[in-house]
């Protein structure tokens, strides 16, 4: 998929999604009604979604999932990195003094 200018309106983009679903199903080898109940969605869902006409998300995501292209989302998905909690606590686990050692009575008697 080709970037568009981000003079674009969201109805080219969504049409060149599209575009690119329709290509990825076509290279795979599903037929719309193969892929919608791999997706577990209608074909109607399908067909909406391949015109680039009001698609939900919920069906971009399922359409993907069973072209196993959920990939296409990793540049807009979080990074997995530790929260910034996570860090700072890990930080203070650092930074805390160490106690000395007591040695045990007895232990070498």
């Amino acid at each position: 998929m080709s970037a568009l200018p981000s003079t674009s309106t969201l109805g080219d983009w969504e049409q060149q999604v599209g575009d690119a679903i329709r290509q990825l199903r076509i290279a795979q080898g599903y037929d719309q009604i193969a892929l919608a109940e791999r997706a577990n969605v209608s074909r109607s869902a399908v067909q909406s979604l391949e015109r680039g006409t009001g698609s939900r998300l919920h069906t971009l995501l399922a359409v993907l999932r069973a072209l196993d292209r959920l990939d296409a989302f990793d540049s807009v998905l979080p990074a997995t990195d530790p929260s910034p909690l996570e860090v700072l606590a890990q930080a203070r686990r650092e930074a805390r003094p160490q106690r000395p050692q007591r040695s045990r009575k007895g232990a070498n008697s």
